[in-house]
C-alpha cells in the first residue's frame, strides 16, 4: 500500500513537471502519520512575538525553511495553514491540500504539510522556531513539541543543535529536525524547485 502511494506521488510529480523526488514521511506504526498539533491553536490575527498578521503575503524578505518532527521514532505531521487565520480556502494539489487564502497572513506561515515554513515578511530580521510555534499557538521547550512531551533533540541542517530550541534561526532552506523521545537521524529533504 506505501508502495503504491510512493508511486502515484512520483507520477503526478512528473505529470506536473516536477524533476525532484518527493519526500515521503516515514509511516507511523499504524500506517500512516499523524498531525502533531491541530491548527486550530492558530493565533487569531493579533501581532504575536512583533509579527503582524496581513491581507496579503508580503515578499520584500521571501526565504523557506523546513521542520520535520519525531516522536518516539514516529514522523509527525506539520499541518497546512499554520499563520494562516481561517476561514481558510483550500485546494487540491499533487501532493494534497493546499492553502490558498484565508483572513490574514502572518509573516511567517504553511501552506502544505509537508513542513515548508514560508516566511515572507515586510521587513528583514531573524525568524526563529519559536516565533513559528508560538504563531501556532503550540508549546515548544526542551522537553515539549507541541502535545508531545519528552527528551528533546533537535537537528538543524543535520547538525546536532544543543541550545533552546525557540532560538533556532529559519533561515533560508534551513533543515530543522526536533525529534522527542527517541533520536531519529536526520532526514533528507529536497525543497521543490522555484523555493
Amino acid at each position: 500500500m506505501i508502495a503504491v502511494g510512493i508511486i502515484v506521488v512520483l507520477v503526478v510529480a512528473i505529470v506536473n513537471g516536477h524533476t525532484d523526488q518527493p519526500v515521503v514521511s516515514p509511516p507511523t506504526q499504524s500506517g500512516s502519520p499523524t498531525v502533531l498539533a491541530p491548527v486550530d491553536s492558530t493565533v487569531g490575527g493579533s501581532t504575536t512575538d512583533g509579527i503582524q498578521c496581513g491581507a496579503s503575503e508580503s515578499v520584500l524578505f521571501h526565504i523557506h525553511a523546513h521542520l520535520a518532527v519525531y516522536v518516539n521514532g514516529q514522523a509527525r505531521i506539520v499541518p497546512e495553514g499554520i499563520g494562516i487565520t481561517p476561514p481558510r480556502q483550500e485546494t487540491q494539489s499533487g501532493s494534497g491540500p493546499f492553502v490558498t487564502s484565508g483572513t490574514c497572513f502572518y509573516w511567517l506561515h504553511s501552506h502544505t504539510a509537508d513542513g515548508i515554513i514560508h516566511i515572507e515578511s515586510p521587513v528583514q530580521r531573524t525568524f526563529t522556531l519559536g516565533d513559528y510555534f508560538d504563531i501556532w499557538g503550540q508549546p515548544l521547550s526542551a522537553s515539549q513539541v507541541g502535545p508531545a512531551t519528552g527528551t528533546l533533540i533537535a537537528y538543524v541542517n543535520g547538525t546536532r543543535y544543543n541550545g533552546d530550541p525557540r532560538a533556532i534561526a529559519l533561515t533560508a532552506h534551513a533543515l530543522v529536525q526536533l525529534d522527542v523521545g527517541q533520536d531519529v537521524a536526520p532526514q533528507p529533504f529536497a525543497f521543490p524547485a522555484g523555493l
